[in-house]
């Protein structure tokens, strides 16, 4: 579209990592969350290539439409998402994870739909200052029968214990949850990481059980036969 751009990178083109030859496992990986959680900042500081964002000036048109939380930092935020960001990373030699950010703002969730579509796994970004912006991200991929994680960005808000916040987002037990800095990449890659990892753990209980459900139970032992009487032979006939 025609608000898409790309992020600035420094230094030359060929210095940016091509996709390795190698590259055979391709896995769709969702960013979701509410507005302003970090979204489009964790695709831009773990992607490999020049991100595509897609992002518009928010004007007072919006007023009355777009509900800003009067948090530090929300206030002064000047641009949106309302399409998706795009990036890439690759794991290794033969995994590669493509990005896509989806838009925070409430009047672009429809987006989400189409998003979905494809996708292996997703990271729930929360803002732990207002857990409820999470509600609905969490609602859709549970719909939808999306595996996810969630992952807590440091806004310096209020600290909350892991047992607070799963019972606030209504996680079950087996549903990792981290912290991150979104803007570092480290931190963001460690995020990636985690999910894939729950995506193979639940891959292989997968396989696991369909394993069991194909196996041919034992068959029982046959009883044994009672012993009887033999026919008399020539020799004991009387």
């Amino acid at each position: 579209m025609d608000s898409a751009t790309f992020e600035r990178t420094t230094g030359p083109a060929s210095a940016r990592p091509s996709l390795a030859s190698t590259a055979d496992n391709g896995l769709k990986i969702v960013i979701v969350g509410g507005f302003g959680v970090g979204k489009t900042t964790m695709v831009r500081s773990v992607s490999e290539i020049r991100p595509l964002n897609t992002e518009e000036t928010m004007t007072r048109a919006s007023e009355g439409i777009d509900v800003l939380a009067d948090l530090e930092g929300l206030r002064r935020k000047t641009s949106t998402t309302v399409a998706f960001d795009f990036g890439r990373i690759s794991l290794d030699a033969r995994s590669v994870l493509y990005l896509f950010g989806a838009p925070g703002q409430e009047r672009f969730w429809f987006l989400w739909e189409r998003l979905f579509s494809g996708t292996l796994g997703a990271v729930v970004l929360v803002d732990t200052r207002r857990l409820s912006d999470s509600w609905y991200a969490i609602d859709r991929l549970e719909h939808h029968g999306t595996p996810f994680i969630v992952a807590c960005n440091d806004f310096g808000g209020p600290v909350h214990t892991e047992e607070q916040i799963r019972e606030a987002l209504d996680l079950a037990p087996d549903v990792p949850l981290v912290e991150c800095d979104a803007r570092d990449r480290s931190s963001s890659k460690y995020v990636l990481i985690t999910l894939v990892d729950y995506l193979y753990r639940l891959s292989a209980k997968r396989e696991a059980d369909m394993a069991a459900d194909t196996t041919p139970a034992a068959s029982p032992s046959p009883s044994p036969v009672p012993a009887t009487a033999s026919a008399p032979t020539p020799e004991t006939a009387p």
